[in-house]
């Protein structure tokens, strides 16, 4: 009966807040917290892999970052289907959907995972007081950003962001040296010189691998706009 209750009164502050903040400051802060929010984008994350291991080879930030979005794909995935929350516009009248409305679920938030998990390991990286406030900042501005354009309730991006503080550790602790010393294991196998800390002059001097990376950015790309594309080409269609 308590449980029922508290998850009633959750329900009830999740709706007051996000009908409160949708839409908050105007258009001039919509536009600024739409960039901010792509921080948390799967996007940017998989182009920093693909960067990192064929461009600008780093063994360890490839690693890391890797290990911490395989975590979450691990874990925010079959929340997201358990959980089947349904997003704010489409359980609420008067949410306005501020960018492109998404398709997934609404329990947890990828973007709070991405930016706390991510902007975490940064901060260990960097291991600077300025980056502990930049990445703060950063932080609550991504995760108010889903509240703020309509896509996600409170609870969702606050547990996003504890999933993210778990994804973390998992990733730095166990992950991410598993993966760093088979990624190093292979680098014997390579034919050819190791090129570290440096852009790839294969880029340059061997076409193939240039449209392997090409290749790579292409479907990164067509797997972020695909579901664009294909509401586009039905609104298209009906016209």
């Amino acid at each position: 009966m308590e449980t029922k209750l508290l998850v009633k009164k959750l329900d009830v502050w999740d709706k007051s807040i996000i009908l409160k903040y949708n839409g908050f400051g105007g258009t001039s802060l919509t536009i600024l917290l739409k960039i901010i929010s792509f921080l948390g984008r799967e996007t940017l994350w998989m182009l920093l892999m693909v960067f990192y291991l064929f461009i600008y080879y780093d063994s360890f930030l490839f690693s890391n970052i890797s290990a911490i979005f395989l975590v979450g794909v691990l874990i925010i995935a079959p929340i997201k289907k358990l959980i089947d929350r349904d997003r704010p516009f489409e359980a609420l009248n008067n949410i306005e959907v501020l960018e492109r409305e998404p398709t997934s679920r609404s329990f947890p938030s990828w973007h709070s995972y991405n930016i706390v998990s991510q902007g975490l390991f940064f901060v260990l990286l960097l291991n600077s007081p300025m980056m502990v406030i930049i990445a703060a900042i950063l932080m609550i501005f991504v995760s108010f950003s889903r509240i703020q354009l309509g896509v996600h309730y409170p609870t969702d991006v606050i547990c996003g962001a504890f999933i993210g503080i778990f994804g973390f550790l998992m990733a730095r602790i166990f992950l991410a040296p598993l993966l760093n010393s088979i990624v190093i294991f292979f680098e014997q196998f390579n034919i050819g010189n190791i090129y570290k800390h440096a852009i790839n002059p294969l880029l340059f001097e061997n076409i193939f691998y240039l449209m392997l990376v090409i290749g790579l950015l292409i479907i990164i790309i067509y797997l972020v706009i695909y579901k664009w594309i294909m509401e586009l080409y039905h609104k298209l269609k009906k016209v």
